[in-house]
């Protein structure tokens, strides 16, 4: 009886029968109708428009791959997180099994990861090395991975089988590095793609095809679409996207709290949508007959579509740069949800001569250490196949994790670059210098504290606010009457005080630009709170405010910040340009200098005339020049403090406030200590001008760009530069260009660039030196808003697609709805066919 109910085995498989553990190797037959596939036609998915119907299916036999389900449990992945390195990238079955197609596509659809690197490390005895040229006789397949120094072949790796012939997973799993066999009478490469047609590598090649293929999919089979239902379809599509779009460059919420159909308001997607179909008859009848499963307007489909948006673009920026030079400029900052956030931009010079500053990318990090950071960009430089050999610059802030000269990031990817040097962002420099210039002098930093509690006091209420408007609203009629102020589009427009924060310079001149312009509003404010002020402590705020504005000493100041920061505020706002280039700043520094010396020479009697003239206006007290000074706060420290007369005391304010940004400027911008911006200067139109000097764009290749240049070229540069300077800088043209990017731009316009290739290479490269990080903090602002419209709890992808199309909507606009249809379609399978 035993030997009746006992379990038959076969020879070449026992089983082990005793207690049960948790993972159990269960084989699979091999003749089954329906067995477990690796591309399962109906997995459970997260969105049910993309289940397709199959009826009556026989499903053929798939791989055979030794990896208990049990144990590659489902999770989501990032499809642009994905490691593209084929040394260190994981392999296709160590993947969840409904997740193997998608993840094929997207590596099919990247393509061979074909890093053109300038050197390539030799091993071996006989010191050899990958050679780049062998891309172009296996462009469709081979892979180079300078992590394990080894080719790789994208095919067979996409349909890798673990449990093939031993010896075939050499360009899958281990690599091949035997290089003397390549290009011989043998070639390895070769061999490996086989004489016949049914060898594993064209196996695998066909495998691409049919997987890229749509019309080959088993549910093209099944389902038989005409024309006009896929016309249709298309437009059907195209509506969503279009919404998408528009919704994506406004910053507007997707979303509403309540979308089902009975809501008054489903969100500004859906109503967005009952327009389109309010006013297109078309688009209603085709939409209401689409199946409830096939309608694509779900979130899951709104977000593919802004996936695949933000991917064009990064594939625009991509294909702009090409193999040329940029710069990375980068800086972090924590959102609205508390993440820390990496913004990444590109600096480079386009095929037009125009310099281009381009967002690619939002990027959360754990933490901000330099490492991190590195990291970070190493992996969005490899997931897009630029070299980091290729970066030329790096522009950051002046925090420590960024410059500092050992383990700041500038010092780990010059470890990796020695040619990336850094550029500390000028904008920031102009910062730290005028707010370091302003609290050396302490009657300037009591006027700022001063300034922020009178604002503070102003604008505390929103009955306030409204009375300050009102008299100023009836000041700017009285004014016109009188015909002291102009009229037209734009002028005497109504405001409100501005309130000076530190990190913005800019908003300092705002802010006192904007109370001299409301003064006596803000005076008449202020005696409206002395007047009906309930308790003591309001009384006595706005008696201290209203002081402290009509003290002579508070006007004074006012009428001198305004004077030097107006200087400042031109230069400030000329650095946050994209087209800036850093030959032309450094001459936008030396003239602010020079301006704000010439106002320390000249300005103090016309100063002090402005000033006497404001107080007779406002009737305020004008002190006696000649009157001994009473210091307003505080003791005298000796007796020799209380004969100072005002006019001194005033004299030594106006002097030593200029003299402060004046050591500041001098400090942050010193132009000598900076031999790349002093021998680079030598190809900047007005230098040009006035003296040609050769010598130092030799140097300046010689000692910063020797990677750029062959001996060759060097040699060749001398007789080049010889002739550019009798027939290029001697044409009429040539002397109307003003800064560095308009001879870019009128190189190329020209054809120069064509005839002096190697001075056109000079130039691409000193206009890709950063001039400060304004990019990078503009799309911190965007995140801000966009993070607030669309939710804190938004998933970073979602916030990175939408950051893309709202800040590079220039390049998201040229896109064709059609374009974008096609694309949305290859991403993934779809219930209903587009083409």
């Amino acid at each position: 009886m035993l030997d009746f109910f006992k379990r038959k085995c076969s020879n070449s498989s026992e089983v082990n029968v005793g207690l049960s553990t948790t993972n159990v190797a269960i084989p699979i037959p091999e003749n089954v109708d329906a067995p477990i596939l690796e591309n399962v036609d109906a997995p459970i998915l997260e969105n049910v428009e993309d289940a397709p119907i199959l009826e009556n299916v026989h499903f053929p036999i798939q791989e055979n791959v030794d990896v208990p389900i049990a144990q590659t449990q489902f999770q989501r992945v990032d499809l642009d997180s994905l490691d593209y390195d084929p040394g260190t990238r994981k392999q296709i079955w160590e993947y969840h099994v409904n997740q193997r197609d998608e993840i094929r596509r997207a590596y099919i659809k990247k393509g061979p990861h074909q890093l053109p690197l300038k050197t390539y490390k030799k091993s071996g005895k006989h010191n050899r090395s990958f050679q780049a040229s062998w891309y172009g006789y296996h462009s469709t397949w081979l892979e180079y991975s300078p992590t394990t120094d080894a080719a790789y072949c994208l095919p067979c790796f996409v349909f890798n089988n673990p449990n093939g012939v031993v010896g075939q997973n050499t360009f899958t799993v281990g690599g091949f590095r035997n290089w003397k066999k390549v290009g011989s009478k043998d070639c390895y490469f070769q061999s490996h793609i086989g004489k016949d047609p049914n060898s594993a590598h064209r196996v695998a090649e066909q495998k691409c095809k049919d997987l890229m293929n749509q019309w080959q999919h088993l549910q093209r089979v099944v389902n038989h679409f005409t024309t006009e239902q896929i016309a249709n379809n298309r437009l059907q599509l195209k509506a969503t996207i279009f919404i998408v779009r528009y919704l994506a460059f406004q910053a507007i919420a997707f979303r509403g709290r309540d979308e089902s159909c009975s809501s008054l308001n489903r969100g500004n997607f859906f109503e967005s949508l009952g327009i389109v179909t309010f006013w297109n008859e078309k688009v209603a009848k085709i939409i209401e007959k689409a199946p409830k499963n096939a309608t694509y307007t779900s979130p899951k489909i709104q977000k593919e579509i802004l996936h695949v948006f933000s991917a064009k673009v990064k594939k625009a920026i991509r294909e702009e740069i090409g193999d040329a030079k940029f710069c990375i400029m980068v800086d972090e900052a924590r959102d609205e949800s508390m993440k820390e956030q990496m913004a990444v931009v590109f600096r480079y010079v386009d095929v037009e001569g125009f310099v281009k500053e381009r967002f690619f990318g939002l990027i959360h990090v754990a933490d901000t250490a330099a490492l991190t950071l590195k990291n970070g960009i190493y992996s969005l430089l490899s997931q897009h196949c630029l070299d980091i050999q290729n970066v030329r610059e790096q522009g950051y802030d002046g925090a420590s994790n960024m410059r500092g000269m050992w383990n700041g990031l500038q010092a780990l990817i010059l470890n990796d670059c020695p040619y990336a040097y850094y550029i500390h962002c000028f904008a920031h420099r102009l910062q730290l210098a005028l707010v370091k210039a302003s609290k050396q002098v302490n009657a300037i930093s009591h006027f700022f504290l001063a300034l922020l509690f009178l604002i503070k006091t102003v604008n505390a209420s929103c009955k306030r606010n409204d009375q300050l408007k009102v008299a100023n609203a009836n000041e700017i009629a009285c004014l016109i009457d009188l015909e002291e102020l102009e009229t037209g589009s734009g002028l005497n427009q109504i405001g409100t005080l501005q309130r000076p924060v530190e990190t913005r310079w800019s908003s300092h001149f705002r802010s006192v630009s904007s109370l001299l312009r409301m003064f006596s509003s803000t005076v008449e404010v202020l005696l409206n709170i002395i007047d009906d002020a309930i308790d003591g402590e309001h009384r006595a705020e706005a008696e201290s405010a209203y002081e402290g504005l009509t003290s002579f000493e508070f006007v004074f100041i006012l009428h001198l910040e305004k004077e030097t920061m107006e200087i400042t505020d031109k230069l400030c706002q000329a650095l946050q340009s994209q087209s800036q280039d850093i030959l032309n700043a450094m001459h936008l520094v030396s003239s602010t200098k020079a301006l704000i010396q010439k106002f320390r020479d000249d300005g103090w009697d016309g100063l002090l005339t402005t000033v006497k003239s404001f107080c007779k206006k406002h009737c305020i007290d004008v002190l006696d020049m000649n009157a001994r000074y009473v210091p307003r706060r505080g003791r005298a420290r000796n007796q020799q403090d209380n004969i100072t007369i005002e006019h001194h005391y005033r004299v030594n304010i106006f002097y030593a406030t200029i003299d402060s940004q004046l050591h500041e400027l001098n400090y942050r911008f010193d132009e000598d200590a900076m031999e790349l911006l002093r021998l680079s200067s030598a190809v900047e139109p007005r230098e040009a001008l006035k003296s040609f000097r050769s010598s130092d764009l030799c140097l300046l290749v010689e000692n910063f760009y020797p990677q750029d240049f062959t001996d060759y070229d060097k040699q060749v540069l001398k007789n080049e530069l010889y002739h550019f300077k009798h027939n290029v800088v001697q044409d009429p043209e040539f002397k109307e260009l003003k800064c560095l990017s308009e001879l870019s731009q009128w190189l190329v316009r020209t054809r120069n660039s064509e005839h002096y290739k190697l001075v056109y290479r000079i130039v691409r490269l000193v206009l890709t030196l950063p001039v400060s990080t304004a990019t990078t903090e503009r799309a911190f602002s965007v995140m801000k808003v966009v993070k607030t419209n669309l939710r804190n709890k938004t998933e970073n992808d979602f916030l990175t697609d939408s950051l893309m199309l709202y800040i590079e909507k220039d390049i998201a606009s040229t896109f064709s709805l059609d374009s974008i249809v096609d694309d949305f379609e290859d991403l993934k399978e779809r219930r209903v066919p587009f083409s």
